[in-house]
């Protein structure tokens, strides 16, 4: 097997990378092993389970994915053109997963969620509290907006929560139609969840 200092690594990335092609039930420990290049004796070293890589998967492409939410909700400018910087964002990456792969892949957390939500309680919760805190980030950015005066707003909760399931839902089309363009296309319709008329310019 490789050095343990990047078994682990080796081991995250390769179910990363699975995960993105095929369904989480359908990828076995040693599949997963076989692509790391670890032995499959040693798979257990580092993680007592699959659904414990999962989990592990599950953190470490949030902490990837909460700066990428950070980098456009905390950039200078409205509420409008931060919120469009996320939908752009989003689009640019399955934008580059159509280029790698000849498709769109979707969100890892939706995939997830939509397999293992009724099987995998350790699973649904971490997926449930990750989409929370999307929901915080979002809702941080709305109450700004709402201080600033860009938008009226009676309940900036629900309106995070509103443009977070669109957001996921439009991602979920970009993969039954293997087209990252559904998201640039219904992006208008996300806007009048605020009552804001036309999209930023971009």
């Amino acid at each position: 097997m490789g050095r343990k200092s990047d078994g682990r690594e080796r081991l995250l990335e390769a179910a990363a990378a699975l995960l993105a092609q095929r369904p989480y039930s359908s990828i076995g420990v040693a599949e997963i092993c076989a692509v790391a290049g670890v032995q499959k004796g040693s798979f257990y070293y580092f993680f007592p389970s699959k659904q414990a890589l999962a989990l592990a998967v599950i953190d470490e492409h949030w902490v990837w994915q909460r700066s990428e939410w950070l980098k456009a909700l905390e950039a200078p400018g409205t509420l409008q053109e931060r919120l469009h910087s996320l939908f752009v964002a989003t689009s640019d990456i399955q934008v580059a997963s159509l280029t790698g792969s000849g498709s769109v892949t979707g969100c890892l957390f939706g995939n997830l969620a939509l397999e293992l939500s009724s099987q995998d309680e350790p699973v649904r919760e971490r997926l449930q509290g990750i989409f929370e805190e999307q929901i915080d980030l979002v809702e941080h950015a709305i109450r700004e907006g709402v201080d600033a005066g860009e938008v009226a707003v009676i309940d900036p909760r629900e309106a995070a929560r509103s443009i977070v399931a669109q957001l996921e839902g439009l991602v979920l089309f970009a993969k039954l139609f293997n087209d990252p363009g559904q998201i640039d296309r219904l992006w208008q319709n996300s806007l009048s969840l605020l009552g804001l008329a036309t999209p930023a310019a971009v």
